[in-house]
């Protein structure tokens, strides 16, 4: 997804590194004012509890939009654990 986030200046460092943990890859970074407007691409799955966390971390003053940018193939050590789960769940149907 392409992500577009505003948050004020003194909490830039933590969202970027959240966005980090995340898989997220910063695209740029503009200042409007006494906020900073961050693009970047992170996957959709990292980016569906987002909401909470960016509130928390800015104390409710951030706020994010994002679009759909691609598909990306799943990184291998994702794939794998992705893999054994569903082979779990389809032993348990047995």
């Amino acid at each position: 997804m392409n992500v577009f986030i505003s948050v004020p200046d003194e909490t830039t460092g933590d969202v970027l590194g959240d966005l980090n943990s995340r898989r997220g890859r910063t695209q740029g970074m503009d200042k409007k004012g006494s906020h900073t407007m961050i693009k970047a691409q992170v996957p959709m799955a990292e980016m569906l509890s987002y909401e909470p966390t960016l509130t928390s971390m800015t104390g409710g003053r951030g706020d994010f939009h994002m679009e759909f940018a691609r598909y990306d193939e799943v990184p291998t050590q994702l794939r794998q654990k992705l893999i054994e789960s569903l082979k779990a769940e389809k032993e348990e149907a047995k």
